[in-house]
Parts: C-alpha cells; structure tokens; sequence
C-alpha cells in the first residue's frame, strides 16, 4: 500500500501548465495586437499591395509606385497609434476600432511628415537599382543605398513621433530633424529595425497571405517599442 488511491481506470492525467489567467490574458492581448495591426496595415497599403502583385520589377514604373509608396505612412501612424492606446489601457489591449480611428486622426499629419522620407527612399532606391551596371555605379551605388535606407528608417521612426506626439502642433524643421537623428543616434537599434522591416516586406512579397498575417504585426511592435525608447 502506498497511501495513495490508484487512479481511476481510463482517467486521464491532466498535464500541469505554469501560466496563470493572467499571463493567458496577456497572451492573447499581445496575439489581438499583432492580428489588429495586421489587418488594418493590409487595408491601409492595399493600393500598394495590389499593384505589386501585378508586377515583379516595380522599379521599372518609379512614378506611379512612389505615389503609391506614400499610402505606407499614414498606414504605419495607424499602426503605431493604435498601439498607443493598446498602451493605455488597463487591460493592454484595445478594440479593433481604434485603429482606423488613430488613421483618420493621424492622417494629415503622417502624409505631411512621411512624404519627405519615402519621396527620398523612392528616388535613392530607384536612381540606386538603375545605375547598379552603369560605370559609376560602383561609387554612387552605395551611398544611393545608404541615404535611401536612412530616408526609409527616418519615415518609419517619424510616424512613431506622430503617433506619440500631439496632434495639433504645427510642423517644424526640427520635426524632420529629429527622425533621422533618432535613427543615427542608436545604430545597433537601427540595424534591429531595419531586418525586421526587411524581413517582414520579403515574407509578404514571397507570400502575401502568410506574410499579411504573422510577420508585420511583430515586426512593428518591435520598431514601436524601439523608436519610443530612441
């Protein structure tokens, strides 16, 4: 006899778990982020995304692509201002309804903040893949490519501040000037930002579906958190 009752024959064992109710809760409101950030970053950039899919050389069309390029910022304010108010609340998480309310808030002033940056990339990057076989395009390659990668970095890190900062102040230089002095302050978290961001546009290039859903939810939880601590 070992003091112990035998366990009932066909009883299951239930395997024991280490997470609390709560650490459940905060596990979802993380997954219920990502998912929301997600969804409204395909609504946001789906212009973009659909005329991606209809070419696989989109630097051979560098008017209408930089137009449609400039649909990421407000997208990505959206992204971050909802991540914000996920932020604020008790509870760490928040309804899938505001994010299109921080898009219409943040609109206006992301487009104002953004365009400068991605007109850039867009220029830097194109004049970059056009004159990779050129003659001079091994000495004014790799700073096309830098200042295009710094101008993307910036766009992003800018559409944090908008997102942080108040809504009705007017812009001024040193608006513009604090992104890229953000980005360039903190190279290793740059570096951070800019695999992630790297990572995730490839996985959605590769597979849409797929990469729409997991990747750049995470991916952007990451940049936020980075460029608020920058």
């Amino acid at each position: 006899m070992t003091g112990q009752a035998a366990a009932p024959a066909g009883a299951r064992r239930r395997l024991p778990t280490n997470l609390s109710h709560g650490s459940w809760e905060l596990i979802w409101s993380h997954v219920h982020q990502i998912l929301v950030v997600n969804a409204g970053l395909a609504a946001g950039c789906l212009p973009l995304l659909a005329a991606l899919a209809a070419t696989r050389e989109p630097w051979r069309h560098p008017v209408p692509f930089t137009v449609l390029w400039l649909c990421v910022g407000p997208a990505l304010a959206g992204a971050f201002g909802y991540l914000e108010r996920a932020a604020d609340d008790e509870g760490g998480s928040a309804r899938a309804v505001e994010f299109p309310r921080a898009y219409r808030r943040l609109f206006r002033r992301a487009m104002a903040l953004w365009a400068p940056y991605a007109l850039l990339a867009a220029v830097s990057g194109t004049d970059a893949v056009l004159l990779r076989h050129t003659s001079v395009g091994l000495a004014v390659c790799p700073a096309l490519a830098l200042v295009a990668v710094v101008s993307a970095l910036s766009g992003v890190h800018a559409m944090v501040s908008a997102a942080t900062g108040t809504d009705d102040r007017r812009l001024t230089p040193a608006d513009y000037l604090a992104a890229p002095y953000g980005v360039l302050r903190r190279p290793p978290s740059a570096l951070l930002n800019l695999v992630l961001l790297l990572a995730a546009a490839a996985l959605v290039g590769r597979s849409p579906l797929l990469g729409l859903t997991t990747l750049p939810g995470c991916a952007l939880y990451v940049v936020w958190r980075n460029a608020r601590t920058a």
